[in-house]
């Protein structure tokens, strides 16, 4: 028996974004982690300090002394294009504010997203950065796998911002992103629990044969990482309630030492529109 069955990876399933604490802890809020179909691509590129080489030569020009150090894993630089200007995705992975607005007036449980302001100049946009996880099939002679169909791709510790240029015109808006990718040994078993090897989450890239994706989810969810495997993400239906300018900076009151909001209410959301 073969000590493995030789699929390849093919297309892209889904993708799986979820903010990280200053030191690498996924965080587990209502808009913390986003899970889309909806991508073009996620390319990564391992990128290498080249080793030092040390020649010396005898008196008589020949070479006496010669060493070649290794080349050393740095980084992975990283590329992720969405086929739509998401407004949660972007905010989620790129910063800025997350604009949203209630489908009803005076009714928090009826807020949505419907836009996004990019980040202020100077700030850095991708904050503490995200982890990333892409999905793929895993194709056997064809098809997809009988046993463990999926490629599970995680890059633990992701920093990125937006790239290329945004055209207005008869064609699709580019929605890129582009950054690096490290090691974070805090992301542990994932969101979910899923991810059997915590041990190897210190490298920039890994991935695994799976059985489960989370095909057709699409918005921010929540997970459990302490359930049964088997447990399936909470759709969130409703945005958590922020008055406009709580914390923002450059608005009036702003406070350096405190939180700033990712979310930003419309103004009109509390406005009496009663005729």
């Amino acid at each position: 028996m073969a000590t493995q069955d030789f699929a390849a990876s093919v297309q892209g399933v889904a993708i799986r974004v979820t903010r990280i604490t200053s030191t690498g802890a996924l965080m587990t809020g209502p808009t913390d982690s986003y899970t889309t179909s909806s991508f073009i691509r996620v390319s990564f590129t391992p990128e290498y300090e080249a080793g030092d080489e040390i020649t010396e030569k005898a008196a008589d020009g020949t070479v006496c002394v010669t060493f070649q150090a290794p080349d050393t894993l740095k980084r992975v630089t990283m590329e992720i294009a969405i086929c739509e200007p998401d407004a949660e995705f972007t905010a989620l992975v790129s910063g800025g504010l997350l604009l949203t607005r209630q489908r009803t007036p005076g009714d928090d449980s009826t807020i949505q997203s419907v836009g996004w302001a990019a980040g202020q100049v100077g700030e850095d946009p991708s904050g503490d950065g995200v982890a990333v996880e892409v999905w793929s099939y895993a194709v056997q002679n064809g098809k997809k796998a009988n046993t463990n169909p999926y490629f599970h791709w995680i890059f633990p510790y992701v920093k990125v911002r937006q790239s290329g240029d945004r055209v207005i015109e008869n064609g699709l808006l580019a929605n890129t992103f582009e950054g690096f990718g490290l090691g974070n040994i805090n992301f542990g078993e994932g969101p979910d629990g899923r991810w059997e090897w915590p041990s190897a989450a210190d490298r920039p890239y890994m991935y695994a044969r799976v059985p489960w994706a989370p095909v057709g989810y699409k918005g921010f969810y929540t997970w459990d990482a302490t359930a049964d495997p088997a447990e399936e993400g909470t759709l969130i239906t409703a945005l958590p309630a922020s008055a406009p300018g709580v914390n923002v900076p450059g608005s009036p009151g702003y406070n350096p030492q405190a939180p700033r909001d990712t979310i930003l209410a419309s103004d009109e959301d509390t406005v009496d529109s009663t005729p």
